[in-house]
């Protein structure tokens, strides 16, 4: 058995996603006092969202993390691709596992630059910047150009952008690879859904009931 500690236990790791689940609790409090409802939002266009959302964490839930950080640690992935690092919360448990497995790299997208900046100082600051990758800019420009194979894919960006990212990335994506999406319980993930859960699109998905929701779906 392994005598190192776990990275989340680490106490530059552990800190850092305290201070962040801790600023994060104040998501529906600055949502409301940005929009007042749905309506406010759909008028914007995805680089207008992610500025105007630059305050808001979105953070996967602290039992989703630590789902994702075991799913890594018993895959043993070589390249995890990440769709919406915002502050850099998942992005951790998934580097985490990464430097814990002794192998592999995260590549991590996030198109608010505010958010990707902070995230770097974030990875930097813990010591897991070396595993890390940002790329800065719409997911569908800077993932078009990804070479890698994608071992683990995460989603959990604008959930109406889901599914064109997952369908950019499945020429990449080999059977036997799980795709993990945050947030079931919101309606513009359905299209996602949809796709994922019909088997003649070539997945296997089970619900993780936590907070919102985890879908796991393996590439058949």
């Amino acid at each position: 058995m392994p005598t190192h500690p776990c990275t989340l236990a680490e106490p530059r790791v552990s800190a850092a996603l305290t201070r962040m689940f801790e600023a994060a609790a104040r998501d529906d409090e600055i949502a409301a006092r940005l929009w007042s409802g749905p309506d406010d939002r759909e008028s914007l266009t995805a680089e207008e969202l992610a500025d105007a959302a630059q305050e808001i964490y979105m953070p996967v839930s602290a039992d989703g993390g630590k789902l994702l950080y075991n799913l890594i640690r018993a895959i043993k992935p070589s390249n995890v691709v990440e769709f919406g690092t915002s502050y850099g919360i998942s992005t951790l448990h998934l580097a985490a596992a990464v430097r814990d497995n002794g192998t592999g790299q995260v590549i991590t997208t996030e198109m608010s630059r505010t958010k990707a900046a902070s995230a770097r100082e974030t990875f930097a600051a813990t010591g897991l910047d070396d595993v890390i990758t940002v790329l800065e800019g719409n997911a569908l420009q800077t993932l078009a150009a990804l070479r890698q194979p994608v071992d683990f894919l995460f989603l959990d960006g604008w959930k109406d952008l889901c599914l064109p990212v997952l369908q950019l990335l499945e020429p990449r994506i080999a059977p036997g690879t799980l795709v993990v999406a945050d947030d079931v319980d919101l309606p513009s993930l359905g299209p996602y859904l949809d796709h994922v859960r019909d088997t003649a699109n070539g997945y296997h998905s089970v619900t993780f009931p936590v907070e919102d929701g985890l879908e796991i779906s393996c590439c058949l």
